[in-house]
């Protein structure tokens, strides 16, 4: 495995810290061209958002001069991240009933070093051979969480989890 650098690191923390500050947004400029990047509400879909867009813009500036071979793993690492974003999410806060901020800070942190760790594990031939395909899944992930901005299925991952004790009151 090759040695962590400056630019790898740099990214990291800029990623990290863009996607924790894209958390609040919409809080400040509430209104639905920032709802599209930002999360709107408490719900574990929505919370995509501080991990999809941050860490896109990272690979995007990462591999501008890489071509489409930096591409595929970085694309693989984003969509592995976001999974476990959405499962461990829902197995800690609608099955555990958990609703600690420490949690949810801490596995987004860890999520963050994970996809930069993951795109190392994935820089192969084979995963580099299926970049296309990474890509439309990738564009494909960031259509529906625009598309599930404004029409949100009526399904947990979408429910508003804010306030106290909300794990009391989550439709199953």
């Amino acid at each position: 495995m090759p040695r962590l650098s400056w630019k790898l690191l740099t990214a990291f923390v800029a990623v990290t810290l863009a996607g924790a500050c894209l958390h609040f947004v919409h809080d400040f400029f509430p209104n639905p061209a920032v709802g599209l990047i930002a999360p709107v509400n408490e719900s574990i879909w929505e919370h995509l958002k501080i991990i999809y867009w941050p860490f896109l813009a990272g690979v995007l500036l990462l591999c501008r001069r890489g071509g489409r071979d930096c591409l595929g793993p970085w694309l693989l690492a984003l969509l592995a991240i976001c999974g476990a974003m959405l499962a461990a999410g829902y197995l800690y806060h609608v099955t555990a009933g958990g609703d600690s901020v420490a949690f949810d800070v801490g596995l987004y942190v860890l999520l963050m070093g994970a996809g930069f760790l993951l795109a190392a594990v994935f820089n192969g031939p084979a995963v580099r051979q299926r970049t296309d395909l990474l890509l439309l899944l990738t564009i494909a992930l960031g259509g529906a969480m625009l598309l599930f901005t404004f029409l949100p299925p009526d399904h947990v991952l979408f429910t508003d989890l804010s306030g106290a004790n909300t794990w009391q009151v989550i439709p199953y």
